[in-house]
């Protein structure tokens, strides 16, 4: 089970290290593009225009654009609790009420007290 483990600890680390690695690999590729690329010169006109040829440049790279991060992004509602504040009236007189009913138990009834 530790050998597992350790495996898998050590292909998770690689996965990182490579996509690291990949990147910065990538941005090398980038730079030996634009030191191949052949250069275009244009004799520019007053007035006229030139459609001969179009210059394309690749300025969403995907790969460039990756990073790692913690954001998680907040998809759920927050809730708020407030405290409710209910006033109470002073009591100054206890009564006690005398019941004619039986008030001890009953071992008939075996089930847990119900809430009304």
């Amino acid at each position: 089970m530790k050998k597992k483990i350790v495996l898998i600890n050590l292909f998770m680390s690689l996965t990182v290290l490579f996509a690291m690695l990949f990147q910065t690999i990538h941005s090398y590729e980038h730079v030996y593009r634009q030191l191949t690329e052949k250069q275009c010169h244009h004799n520019a006109v007053d007035g006229q225009k030139q459609i001969t040829h179009s210059h394309s440049v690749d300025n969403n790279c995907h790969v460039c654009h990756f990073a790692f991060s913690t954001f998680i992004p907040n998809s759920f509602q927050t809730l708020s609790f407030h405290k409710v504040i209910t006033e109470t009236s002073y009591v100054f007189f206890y009564t006690k009420m005398a019941s004619n009913f039986f008030k001890g138990s009953l071992f008939a009834l075996r089930a847990p007290p119900s809430i009304l």
